[in-house]
C-alpha cells in the first residue's frame, strides 16, 4: 500500500488518486453519489478501514467538493464506520 505525506499527515495514495480523478476531467468537478460510494468500497477493500484509510476519508471530505447527494452519501457511509 502507497501513501502520500500532505502537510506533515499520511494519507492512502489510491483514495487521493481517486478523488483527484472524480473532480478533475469530465464532469462537474465534484463527487457524486457514485464516485462516493466508489471512495468507500476502495477503502473497504482490506480487512476493514484502517486508521489512515479514515483519516484519508475525512482529509477527502473536507477538501473536496461534492454534489449535495454525493455530500450526503458521503456523510452516511462515514458515520457507518
Amino acid at each position: 500500500m502507497a501513501y502520500v505525506t500532505i502537510d506533515g499527515n499520511k494519507y492512502e495514495k489510491e483514495l487521493i488518486d481517486l478523488a483527484v480523478k472524480h473532480t478533475t476531467g469530465q464532469g462537474e468537478g465534484k463527487i457524486s453519489v457514485d464516485e462516493a460510494k466508489d471512495l468507500f468500497k476502495s477503502a473497504k477493500d482490506g480487512q476493514g478501514v484502517t486508521d489512515i484509510e479514515m483519516a484519508t476519508l475525512k482529509y477527502i471530505r473536507g477538501t473536496y467538493e461534492f454534489t449535495d447527494a454525493g455530500a450526503k452519501t458521503f456523510d452516511a457511509e462515514l458515520s457507518r464506520l
